[in-house]
């Protein structure tokens, strides 16, 4: 029905500059704080400099017994004050780029779910809820994470790297050049392991969505996979998805280990040679011994930033692999979408302009509507349909048959390939997607509740319900008397997705939810298939209740609860092959009568059998 999930294939080796301006927009709203790290670091940078050149002073000067006693005083005045301030530059480093991470990160979290509530069925039907996951929570602590903390990092590397080379070459020239003889090595081994590192992480990125899904999967089928004694299956699934991602792991880790000791080695190799010239210079006279520690602590300070720039330049690649796919989501557009004139008049979801909502009688019209989900499979082809507002229309047919596809696409879950669909005579693309939406009951075979208690629930039809009004609309579907058993009532938890209450429990808060938003067009979708029969029967009779004076379209499993119903169209391949009423059907002794009395055989051969069962347990 839909089609498999194709994550875009993101396969640029070096950065994606496109992709960091995008994320930098994002980002905007925290350039004041950033700048404000930048300057930090910029001075953490500068006092580290300064301290080098303190400690000179003090070998060569000090220690020497060359200044006096008010001059060293004043010194280690200096000196203390150095500490302090540096204390706390690094105090509200840490305080400012703390708050930073945690709200962008709540931003980009409210940005990214917006998005999942803007975006049609369509992409839910391509899309697994693991990589939705995965998004929505590693990606962005990791991008957050890179902008607020790495890239200041970066701020405070850079600066300590000039300051230190001028005062290096302005104290000597030769031993200078043999710290900075190392950096283009350094350079080449950076540039060489960015790229292969890269692909690596995004394909532990990739493994990871899919075992974030697998879990996902594996939890909401729990029950699933014990009934059908799945454990062993799925267990060896989760094993492969699992060793994927440790091999894709291992290789990135083993390209990271292998280069860190890299930049240490040719540190190392660099201080070696400063220690070696540097001491011939000493024994020469040529220099103090405090320049050559100066000079030893410079070739520390100025290969740390280096390798702590190279481990950033690591964690970029990383991050690019998060934000590349944060980023596609965030441009990921909905499928259905309302015109600039009708967003104009009706605002959108999040900001309706309900005011200029008309009301809606319920004429219902599909004329030439052709549909399908994949291109090369229609599933309706020049559909036509009249229906009457306060018209209960119910559509019967075999599964496939383009059933549930004609109440999505009147829902605008979907909208026509070819054709038009009107309300009240009008398309209803000509009005917001909110406008039909408000308008609408729609009770899914399977109920979803939201966790929180029966009360919250039930008004999530119209949030500003009163308790009052939500009673009324429980007792109208005959809920009201198995809410009041619970010993919290109304306020009772329904557990997560409702499941501390029977499906017909759930079946029925769902309908009272529905009531209550007093919707002028109802849709029921199999909403009694799976539930127990003295349910349906009060569903029944609270539905027929309901539906008085609404345009009303279901779709039926079990046609005994369609009998009454105004119009009833059995859907084959997508057309309508007959159109009546229960007693104008049976007349024709087509394919509903021979439907109607399969199913009212089999439901009679199941009473008579359950009648003798209870016969047999009473002797």
């Amino acid at each position: 029905m839909s089609a498999k999930f194709e994550e875009k294939d993101f396969s640029d080796e070096g950065l994606n500059i496109p992709m960091w301006k995008k994320l930098l927009t994002v980002f905007r709203p925290y350039l004041k704080s950033v700048v404000i790290l930048l300057i930090l670091n910029i001075l953490v940078a500068l006092s580290d400099v300064i301290t080098p050149i303190l400690n000179r002073t003090a070998m060569d000067v000090y220690a020497a017994g060359k200044g006096t006693d008010q001059e060293l005083l004043v010194f280690i005045l200096e000196y203390l004050a150095l500490i302090i301030v540096t204390a706390l530059l690094h105090y509200l480093f840490f305080r400012i780029a703390g708050h930073a991470e945690m709200d962008f990160g709540y931003d980009l979290r409210q940005k990214c779910f917006k998005k999942l509530q803007e975006l049609s069925f369509a992409y839910y039907d391509v899309t697994p809820s693991g990589w939705l996951l995965s998004r929505m929570t590693s990606d962005i602590s990791r991008l957050a994470e890179i902008f607020c903390w790495s890239l200041a990092e970066f701020a405070w590397g850079i600066p300590l790297v000039i300051f230190a080379t001028v005062v290096m070459l302005k104290t000597n020239v030769t031993l200078t050049l043999t710290v900075l003889a190392v950096v283009p090595f350094l350079a080449f081994a950076t540039f060489w392991f960015q790229k292969r590192i890269l692909r690596n992480f995004r394909e532990v990125r990739k493994v990871n969505s899919r075992i974030t899904n697998a879990f996902s999967e594996g939890i909401n089928g729990a029950k699933t996979t014990k009934t059908l004694v799945l454990e062993d299956v799925n267990y060896k699934e989760f094993q492969e998805e699992t060793s994927q991602f440790y091999k894709a792991s291992v290789k990135a880790a083993r390209l990271s280990a292998f280069f860190r000791p890299l930049v240490t080695l040719l540190s190392s190799l660099a201080m070696s040679m400063i220690l070696w010239l540097g001491g011939k210079l000493v024994f020469d006279a040529e220099i103090g011994f405090g320049t050559l520690m100066l000079f030893t602590s410079y070739a520390q300070q100025f290969f740390e930033p280096l390798s702590t720039i190279a481990w950033i330049m690591q964690d970029i690649q990383m991050a690019q692999a998060s934000g590349e796919r944060i980023i596609y989501l965030l441009e990921s557009e909905p499928s259905i979408v309302d015109t600039p004139e009708v967003v104009e008049k009706y605002g959108t979801i999040f900001e309706p302009k309900k005011e200029n909502y008309e009301a809606i009688r319920g004429d219902i019209s599909f004329r030439h509507v052709d549909f399908s989900y994949v291109p090369e499979e229609p599933v309706l082809q020049d559909f036509n349909l009249e229906v009457k507002a306060g018209q209960t229309i119910a559509l019967v047919g075999e599964t496939g048959s383009g059933k549930s596809t004609i109440v999505n696409l009147l829902c605008r879950f979907y909208e026509p390939v070819k054709g038009e669909l009107l309300i009240d005579g009008k398309d209803y693309r000509e009005r917001s997607i909110g406008w039909l939406h408000s308008n609408l009951g729609y009770v899914l075979q399977a109920p979803h509740l939201f966790s929180g208690t029966i009360r919250e629930n039930i008004r999530f039809g119209r949030l500003d319900a009163t308790d009052e009004e939500i009673e009324k609309a429980a007792k109208l579907v005959d809920a009201h008397d198995f809410i009041m058993q619970f010993k919290d009532g109304y306020d009772t938890d329904v557990g997560e997705g409702g499941s501390r209450l029977s499906t017909g429990q759930k079946q029925l808060i769902s309908f009272a939810r529905a009531v209550l938003a007093d919707p002028a067009i109802f849709v029921l979708d199999e909403a009694t298939a799976s539930i127990d029969t003295e349910t349906e029967q009060i569903i029944q009779y609270a539905v027929e209740n309901i539906m008085k004076g609404r345009t009303s379209f279901v779709v039926a499993h079990r046609l005994s609860t369609i009998v009454n119903s105004d119009r009833i169209l059995v859907i084959r391949e997508g057309k309508i092959v007959e159109d009546g009423t229960h007693r104008e059907l049976l007349a024709k002794k087509g394919y509903y009568y021979r439907l109607y009395t399969n199913q009212f055989e089999e439901e009679s051969a199941k009473a008579s059998f359950d009648e003798y069962a209870n016969a047999l347990k009473g002797l």
